[in-house]
Formats: C-alpha cells, sequence, structure tokens
C-alpha cells in the first residue's frame, strides 16, 4: 500500500503543488506555517476520506479559491490507484476511484488506510475518554466501513435527543419523541460497542507487546470501558441491544431531570493501566508517552493483520517532542510500509537512518526528493 505522486491545487496554501514518494520513509522538512501538516493532512483525506483537523470541508479550500482538488496515484489491493477528490465552497465534494464515482468518503479507506500520529496523540493518556474514543473511531472508520455509517447515525440521533432534553422544559411535548430516539441511540450504540470491544481485544495485547519491549518490560493493559449492564461487549448488536435499553430505561428519570444523554457509546473509554496503576492518574509523563506511542503502533499492526500490508503512516512533527530512545524506539518499528515524517530541522540522521526521500516545503511548494542511504 503506497502513495506514488499527489497534486494539489487549491488546497490550503497550496495554490498548486506537487510531488512524488517512495515507498519507504519520506521526511518532509520545513519552517513551521509553511505547509507541512497541510500536506499530511491532505494525504490522510486520501485514506480515510476525511480531514484530521478541519471540521467541514469548507476549511480546506484555499482564501480565494471557490474549490481545491486533490489528486493522487498509488497502489492498494494488488492493483494501481488513481484517486481525485475535489472540494467546493459551494455544493458537496466529489470523489473518483479509478474513474469510478464514490458515493461515501468511507469507500475511500476500502482501497487505503493510515495510521495518523500527531502530537496531540502524546496526550492521549492524560486526557478524557473522548481522546481514546477517537483512537478508537478513527480505526474502525477504515477497518469496517460500516462502522463509519453507524458513528454518522449515532452522532445525529445523539444531538436531536439532546435537544430534546434540553428543550423540554420549555416544550414538554418534546418529551413523546424520546421513546424514538432512545431506540434509535440503543440499536446504534449496540453496534458501535461490538466494534469497538472486538477492536479493543485486539489492541490490549498488541499494545502491551510493544509496550514491553519500549520500556524495558513494564506491563501495560487495555480494558474497554461501556454501558454497565453488558457484561460482555464482543456480543453481536442484537444481543447487546436490550442491555442498552435496560440501562437506558433505569437513567431516564436521570436523563430528564440534568437533560444530558447518560445511556450510550458516547459514555465509552479505554482503561489504560501501567503495572496494575490507572495510567491516567499516575503515569509519569514518559510513562504516559510511552504508552501512546505503543497504541498507536498496535493500531498499525491491526491495521496488517486485517488487511495483509501496513497502513500508510503518517507521523506528523512527533518526533521533535520525544527523547533520543524513544526517537530510536519509533524509527526502528516503522519499516515494512510507506511512512510520511513531518519535521522542522532534518540534519540528514532520519533520511540516513531510515533509506528516507527528503521533500522540502516552503509557502506552499514542495521541493527536494533526494533519498539517502540507510546507515
Amino acid at each position: 500500500m503506497r502513495i506514488d505522486s499527489i497534486e494539489l491545487e487549491g488546497f490550503r496554501n497550496y495554490s498548486h503543488a506537487s510531488a512524488e514518494f517512495i515507498p519507504g520513509v519520506n521526511v518532509i522538512i520545513g519552517d513551521n506555517a509553511e505547509g507541512k501538516t497541510n500536506l499530511l493532512e491532505a494525504l490522510y483525506i486520501l485514506c480515510a476520506g476525511r480531514s484530521f483537523r478541519a471540521k467541514s470541508d469548507k476549511e480546506l479550500i484555499g482564501f480565494t479559491g471557490s474549490e481545491a482538488r486533490i489528486r493522487a496515484e498509488g497502489f492498494a489491493g494488488d492493483r494501481e490507484r488513481l484517486t481525485e477528490i475535489v472540494f467546493r465552497r459551494l455544493g458537496r465534494r466529489s470523489m473518483l476511484s479509478n474513474g469510478v464515482k464514490l458515493k461515501s468518503a468511507s469507500e475511500l479507506s476500502e482501497n487505503m488506510s493510515a495510521v495518523l500520529f500527531c502530537p496531540e496523540d502524546l496526550g492521549l493518556i492524560r486526557e478524557g475518554a473522548s481522546a481514546r474514543r477517537r483512537l478508537m473511531d478513527a480505526a474502525l472508520c477504515q477497518l469496517r466501513p460500516r462502522y463509519a455509517s453507524a458513528l454518522n447515525l449515532f452522532g445525529r440521533a445523539y444531538e436531536q435527543k439532546t435537544r430534546i432534553l434540553r428543550d423540554s422544559a420549555e416544550e414538554p411535548g418534546l418529551l413523546e419523541l424520546l421513546d424514538e430516539y432512545d431506540e434509535q441511540l440503543a440499536r446504534l450504540s449496540a453496534e458501535l460497542i461490538h466494534y469497538r470491544a472486538v477492536f479493543a481485544r485486539r489492541l490490549g495485547p498488541e499494545a502491551a507487546r510493544i509496550h514491553s519491549d519500549f520500556s524495558g518490560g513494564e506491563e501495560l493493559s487495555v480494558e474497554y470501558k461501556t454501558v454497565g449492564t453488558i457484561e460482555d461487549p464482543t456480543l453481536p448488536a442484537s444481543e447487546l441491544f436490550p442491555r442498552i435499553m435496560e440501562h437506558q430505561l433505569s437513567h431516564r428519570t436521570a436523563e430528564r431531570a440534568s437533560r444530558l444523554c447518560l445511556t450510550g457509546a458516547h459514555k465509552d473509554d479505554l482503561i489504560i493501566k501501567i503495572n496494575g496503576a490507572d495510567a491516567r492518574s499516575f503515569a509519569s509523563q514518559g510513562q504516559a508517552r510511552t504508552a501512546a506511542l505503543s497504541l498507536k503502533l498496535a493500531e498499525r499492526e491491526i491495521h496488517f493483520s486485517a488487511m495483509g500490508e501496513y497502513p500508510i503512516l503518517l507521523l506528523d512533527d512527533v518526533l521533535s517532542e520525544l527523547d533520543p530512545g524513544r526517537q530510536s524506539f519509533i524509527l526502528n518499528r516503522i519499516g515494512g510500509g510507506q511512512v510520511f515524517i513531518t519535521c522542522c530541522e532534518d540534519d540528514g540522521v532520519i533520511a540516513e537512518r531510515t533509506g528516507g526521500r527528503v521533500l522540502t516545503v516552503k509557502n506552499g511548494t514542495i521541493g527536494g526528493g533526494e533519498q539517502c542511504i540507510s546507515t
């Protein structure tokens, strides 16, 4: 799985730019605000169908333009891939894969997938539950296209129910709609919970193995936490549904009093422990970073097991946040697939150690392309 070349038009700060990549490590250097992360964002969209930082497609279009275009050539699933995405300020985006129109963004991930690690992910352990849900959601939206659809429907139903609860004090008649949305949320939650639980069951042992190597023997564990009435969240969604409805019914009075949704997949979390202690509360900064890196590398291995080839790995200005030991561990673990690493400065160490190619981004242009010999 690889992206061989990319062309950007009107995308973020790129009026027009193009670049070619190697199947191994591509090191993208440049000062801050020159466009390095914008380039990684375009690569991620090609794989995941969505941005990891924009809330809407309009944010991806340059200030003076009416549309933006990403065009890329690559290889995945034993065939060449030509992907083109057009974002419009007025109207919906259009997506083509080998000339065939795609109906949804999730179809992009059926061709390619990516694992992203950015500076914000270093706080994955210490942040609230939403950060760890994002980890699961980002992985599962690519691994299971049906999951992405269920997640979108869940988000809409959750917003509708929240509005009903919030506005019911002024409009009591809205409460008559609650039964309908309770059932919708329970059914969609059951589907999300099943997929998340299966993913977490695979993530835990893989992350523990990597973390042990990374830390010199520390034990890491990952436990999936969901609705209290569910004993085995890996059960089929049809069996989880009545348990969620039971929990929801028991919290109905509390929901109406607090005007909050108290039951559903939006409350899920991953409980991370290091040597038996809750990492969120007791891990040192170094331990928390090591655990976060282990989770991301484990995610990459799960993709490999599911697809038979490594996903594209995107490391956005992460190495500069790590000490030399952690940098070395990461660089020694990223072989076997295509990798993109952004950094502000590079004296050739990363490229030389990985046999990578160096590309320079400056003011929305992409230059360079020399490949180093691994040492």
